[in-house]
């Protein structure tokens, strides 16, 4: 049996999916990777949710058991002798605690930053909404949605799955070495959202490249539950 590095709950997490030319992702893209395309179109998605009940190893660490993350994030894949495997790739990942930081970015080589953050869920009944702040540059940046509470299974080949189901992660070490781990979870269903807000400054967080998002309206999101999810120790590609 796998042992895990980590276990938690992500939970009530948002996706913001916009389209984005394959050019900008290009000098992200791991190595022995490839960009993943959906009608043949590359995105970036723009991720809020909660991190509950994390353990490393099986153990809490005091006061970092549960926080939030937003994080821009791409998509790859990778052949694994002859079989496609669906992965991530993390442009910049945000928390509210450094020892978090810390971690991700020496052990798995991700680009984590801390900055102050907050959240917000509300459940009224049929309808929840959930909202997840963070403050770069004394400045407030915001993702919130609202949806119903009747969740849908993931149809096969939808933009839903696309954006949702997905099960390796990917980071860039240099341009010859690559880091692969695996992100064990349930498959998630999907809340359909009736209204969100999004306040990004994306060129200022990810830099002058996404600069044209700031603003724009995305071109789907949406939002589910999570669940418990298992994060293996990476190996090298």
């Amino acid at each position: 049996m796998k042992t895990h590095f980590l276990r938690a709950e992500w939970n009530n997490i948002i996706l913001a999916n916009y389209s984005v030319p394959k050019e900008i992702l290009q000098p992200y893209v791991p190595h022995k990777t490839e960009l993943a395309f959906f009608e043949g179109r590359s995105f970036v998605s723009l991720v809020g949710f909660m991190f509950l009940n994390t353990k490393i190893y099986g153990l809490s660490i005091p006061m970092h058991t549960n926080f939030e993350e937003v994080n821009l994030r791409f998509y790859v894949r990778y052949n694994d002798h002859g079989f496609w495997k669906k992965g991530v790739v993390f442009i910049k990942e945000i928390v509210p605690k450094r020892a978090i930081s810390f971690i991700a970015n020496n052990v798995y080589g991700e680009n984590y930053i801390t900055l102050s953050m907050r959240h917000q869920h509300i459940d009224k009944g049929e309808i929840f909404s959930a909202a997840y702040e963070w403050n770069y540059k004394n400045k407030w940046n915001k993702i919130s949605a609202t949806t119903d509470k009747k969740s849908k299974p993931v149809i096969i080949n939808s933009p839903e799955e696309f954006f949702a189901d997905h099960y390796w992660g990917y980071s860039k070490s240099n341009n010859f070495k690559t880091y692969e781990y695996e992100v064990a979870h349930e498959r998630w269903d999907i809340f359909k959202v009736s209204s969100y807000d999004i306040d990004c400054d994306f060129g200022a967080l990810y830099g002058n490249e996404f600069a044209f998002l700031d603003g724009k309206k995305p071109d789907s999101i949406l939002m589910t539950r999570g669940s418990n999810i298992k994060v293996f120790p990476k190996k090298t590609l």
